[in-house]
């Protein structure tokens, strides 16, 4: 088993990074195709996790200032879910903040998720917002 982490290269994995952003982040909330992409993708380092050569996770990690990034839409195939893929891909962004000269990696994380990030010892520092109107969200942060 060979897993990998890096930037999508080809217009066929570019696709399938969006595509994975959309299926676990977008769609389940009724949000239109589209609505996966902001205009941080510019900008932004993007990981995707692949295992002998198939996409199981992505994230995107912004430079929020001099020492601090911030991870976004981390996600995870449905059916790799629970294999540890989400650990990896959040190791790569932290140690990709690192090489940057980050400080402090900070997070708005979805209601069911603030306890994957506390396992990864990140903190919980307050409610943030709610995504749609619908799913809150929480500040998390963590030091490097």
């Amino acid at each position: 088993m060979e897993i990998i982490v890096r930037t999508p290269s080809t217009e066929n994995e570019w696709k399938a990074y969006y595509d994975l952003r959309y299926r676990i982040l977008r769609e389940p909330l009724n949000q239109p195709l589209g609505s996966e992409r902001n205009e941080g993708d510019l900008t932004g380092i993007h990981f995707a996790l692949y295992e002998n050569d198939m996409l199981k996770a992505i994230a995107r990690l912004d430079q929020h200032d001099n020492t601090t990034f911030q991870v976004r839409f981390v996600a995870v195939e449905v059916i790799s879910q629970g294999s540890g893929y989400g650990r990896k891909i959040m190791e790569a962004t932290e140690r990709k903040a690192k090489e940057l000269n980050g400080e402090k990696m900070i997070l708005h994380a979805r209601d069911y998720a603030v306890d994957f990030y506390l396992k990864q010892d990140y903190t919980l520092i307050e409610p943030s917002y709610k995504l749609f109107e619908v799913l809150q969200h929480y500040l998390m942060e963590k030091m490097l």
